[in-house]
């Protein structure tokens, strides 16, 4: 338990937020789960009232969401050192999916609370997250790799990034391979390869067998040498 503080003097109420999303952050990172943030125990931990806390955090939901979206920042930093040096869109595409699944894997439960949880509105997690995978596959449309809206190819290949993430974080027990990186390769390769494809045919056209076998080689050369398994 958080000694009592004395009544904070003009100026330091930045500071006590500051502490209190660390003792939330704290709280979460013992628990393993959000359920043991309640403003109570995080003004217990900081050592205020639960009022002080309410005074800069008006719900439970407000102050989880401020505490898991400080990770996030990390997300930035990661995506900015892995696009160091990488010229090839589709090569950069598919780092920023690597790291945007490793991220997740690393917080799981800013993961969970921040992605996987109903919301009324467009959680500012979900829009930073979004933005990176729109922005690499933007590139590639400019690049004439793919075809189509970026934003709505981008929705696509995010759908399956997230559906990939949100499995392991939430079915730990289920037989995965025993580095999840394989799987996620896996379905960064499927999702590439499967998008570079889609825009190439027709919404309404199902192309003879021998056609798809085709583009399917060539597509899966071109993305072979531009990712690559280690991209």
């Amino acid at each position: 338990m958080g000694a009592k503080r004395t009544k904070a003097r003009p100026g330091e109420g930045e500071k006590l937020r500051g502490e209190i999303l660390c003792a939330a952050e704290a709280l979460l990172g013992e628990a393993g789960t959000d359920e043991a943030l309640t403003l109570r125990a995080v003004a217990r931990r900081t050592g205020v009232s639960t009022p002080s806390v309410y005074a800069h955090f008006p719900s439970r939901d407000a102050l989880l969401e401020a505490v898991c979206l400080r990770v996030w920042d990390e997300l930035a930093h990661r995506m900015r050192e892995h696009a160091v040096e990488v010229t090839d869109p589709m090569r950069a595409l598919s780092r920023c999916a690597r790291v945007y699944a490793r991220f997740a894997l690393d917080h799981p439960v800013q993961y969970r609370v921040l992605l996987m949880r109903p919301s009324a509105g467009s959680s500012p997690g979900a829009i930073a997250c979004f933005r990176y995978l729109a922005d690499a596959t933007a590139t590639c449309v400019r690049a004439g790799i793919l075809r189509g809206e970026p934003e709505v190819l981008a929705m696509g290949l995010w759908s399956a990034m997230h559906g990939c993430v949100s499995l392991l974080i939430a079915q730990p027990g289920f037989g995965w391979p025993e580095e999840p990186e394989a799987l996620i390769d896996t379905v960064i390769r499927m999702a590439g390869l499967g998008t570079a494809l889609a825009c190439r045919v027709p919404r309404d056209a199902i192309p003879p067998s021998a056609v798809l076998t085709e583009d399917l080689d060539g597509l899966a050369a071109g993305w072979a040498v531009r990712a690559g398994r280690t991209g």
